[in-house]
């Protein structure tokens, strides 16, 4: 399975997955029809499938679009966000599993940034090989969502089904949102070595036009504040030694930032 990545909108990402062999694809959140219809043109493939984070416009905003030109598509979202997803055939709850060309992904049920949220974890299929993670607007690089129609509580236990995948698995997260995030991560963590020398190559890649998605589950638990609501610095910078208050007052800090 090869990953494209796609610039949409003025942010976005989304996510082909191509089998060349078969001459296949699927698309994750597609914000818009016209940039999925090029690459597959481009690559000669078919569209089988869309594989849908939520419902939110610019991650189901080409669902339509695509449908039109690939009747047969199935179209997988959560189940509670039926109604809600362009042309869904598929409801997904946690524990369902999902299959594109000889990969399985499970899907993982993570309300948060709204209340439907849910993210495809495809394990590698060899040991020297990382696993790749769709997480829509779950978990960003060097961020995580605004709470839309979750609780703070329900976005750390959401946040921490990631922290447990292994620390190679990429982080495919729907915007390029990184630099800002991390000047943020820098005023809460600013003793972070790690975090310094991350910002910095960030900053170059972006002054280049260069991508910085995806990430790795642990980079992201090293410098990314938002899965370090445990970490006592962290929990010193925003007065708190409770881990669900450390996350929710570092959320709202970034909601002001």
């Amino acid at each position: 399975m090869q990953i494209e990545r796609i610039p949409a909108l003025s942010d976005n990402y989304i996510f082909l997955l191509h089998d060349p062999h078969r001459k296949i694809a699927a698309v994750v959140d597609p914000a818009e029809a016209d940039p999925v219809l090029h690459h597959l043109q481009t690559l000669d493939a078919e569209l089988v499938a869309i594989f849908n984070t939520h419902h939110h416009g610019d991650h189901v905003g080409g669902n339509t679009k695509l449908i039109q030109h690939y009747p047969n598509l199935t179209v997988y979202g959560g189940a509670e966000d039926q109604g809600r997803i362009p042309g869904q055939t598929v409801f997904l709850n946690a524990g369902d599993q999902v299959q594109f060309s000889d990969r399985i992904g499970d899907v993982l049920f993570v309300p948060g940034h709204t209340k439907a949220h849910i993210a495809y974890y495809f394990p590698p299929q060899n040991s020297d090989e990382p696993g790749d993670l769709f997480c829509g607007d779950t978990l960003f690089a060097g961020g995580c969502g605004r709470l839309f129609e979750g609780t703070p509580q329900q976005m750390v236990t959401s946040l921490n089904q990631f922290r447990n995948l292994p620390e190679t698995t990429r982080v495919w997260c729907a915007h390029e949102y990184t630099l800002n995030n991390l000047k943020f991560a820098l005023t809460v963590d600013a003793d972070n070595l790690e975090l310094h020398n991350r910002f910095q190559d960030v900053k170059l890649a972006r002054s280049q036009n260069q991508p910085t998605i995806p990430s790795t589950i642990g980079l992201e638990k090293r410098t990314n504040p938002f899965l370090r609501w445990d970490i006592p610095s962290l929990q010193t910078a925003v007065k708190s030694h409770d881990p669900i208050q450390t996350f929710a007052r570092l959320r709202g800090m970034k909601d002001q930032f």
